[in-house]
């Protein structure tokens, strides 16, 4: 597997029979090596001690005395939160299991860890899910669900077949802006306007990306393509990938007006349809379902992948 993305730690997992990812002493070892963990000079004693103890033994149980013993605030808060995500993981077993019991489908979970906990766990899945990629641009597209995208129309070092190869030859390899147009107009004069979808799109790169990880995680098969629009009078499901998108869809669905500043900022829309109807709702079976991606009003998308674990409309079978 190729490494194309070294922090996520995903060379220190495991797999088990589903192929989920099993932590191990390494992989917990890269957390405490992190900035917030590593010791500082001015570290006390007792953070010495505790961060060397669980060196040896990343999965030692800390006693609440260690931790306050430890003089400075910020260690122990640090300390506390990585030692929360470290036992409910370990609890959990998988990243696969954890994340799922973050955001379970009945809407009762409760998120006690911080966001840069989650980012790393879908970092390390996705990596996992595009081991064998070879396509710059699903790699590419696949940072998108871990780390918020600000949306350009400036020019800039967009990845092109050009430059793809140089993909994985860079450090900041989050520099390369993805192209997520989808279609691209050429004026033939005489009043006449060909319009052709762009084969290299950023947005058929993300669909592909998205396709696997419902496959991962609900073991569901489902094709997504890129829409330029919703022209479906039988419209019955649809599914955010963002918070601003969420809403968005929703007042569409209504049938509410909505100004067009705020369409404007809709990036893309895409269908989504299971390849066996029966693994959906039966009220909605064999119905497509509608997803959109937005930015916000600075111009950042923060796609959220957890939406279409947790709103797709499953038999209650699955």
């Amino acid at each position: 597997m190729q490494n194309f993305w070294p922090s996520s730690g995903v060379h220190l997992l495991r797999r088990d029979e589903r192929g989920w990812l099993i932590p191990t002493d390494d992989y917990w070892r890269l957390f405490l090596a992190r900035p917030e963990l590593a010791p500082l000079p001015e570290s006390c004693r007792a953070e010495l001690a505790l961060h060397a103890a669980l060196l040896a033994r990343p999965a030692k149980p800390v006693a609440a005395g260690e931790l306050q013993a430890l003089q400075d605030a910020d260690a122990r808060e640090s300390y506390a939160l990585f030692l929360r995500f470290r036992d409910g993981l370990l609890a959990a077993g998988t990243l696969e299991a954890y994340y799922l019991s973050l955001f379970p489908r009945d809407g009762r979970g409760r998120i006690d860890i911080p966001p840069l906990f989650i980012d790393l766990l879908t970092q390390a899945i996705v990596q996992h899910l595009l081991a064998d990629a070879r396509d710059a641009y699903e790699l590419r597209a696949g940072e998108m669900l871990f780390r918020p995208q600000r949306i350009s129309t400036q020019d800039g070092q967009v990845l092109s077949d050009d430059n793809a190869p140089d993909y994985w030859q860079q450090a900041d390899r989050h520099q390369f802006l993805l192209d997520l147009t989808h279609e691209v107009s050429n004026d033939l004069s005489h009043g006449l306007v060909l319009t052709m979808t762009r084969a290299r799109s950023g947005l058929k790169a993300l669909a592909s990306v998205l396709q696997k990880w419902v496959l991962h995680f609900l073991g569901v098969a489902v094709t997504i393509k890129p829409l330029q629009k919703v022209d479906d009078e039988a419209w019955r499901w649809h599914v955010g990938l963002d918070v601003a998108a969420t809403a968005l869809l929703n007042d569409l669905y209504e049938g509410r007006e909505v100004e067009p500043a705020r369409l404007q900022r809709l990036v893309s829309l895409f269908r989504l349809d299971f390849a066996n109807p029966q693994e959906m709702r039966a009220d909605v079976a064999g119905k497509p379902v509608y997803l959109g991606l937005m930015m916000d009003e600075e111009g950042v998308v923060r796609l959220k992948p957890q939406n279409l674990l947790v709103n797709l409309p499953l038999s209650q079978s699955m």
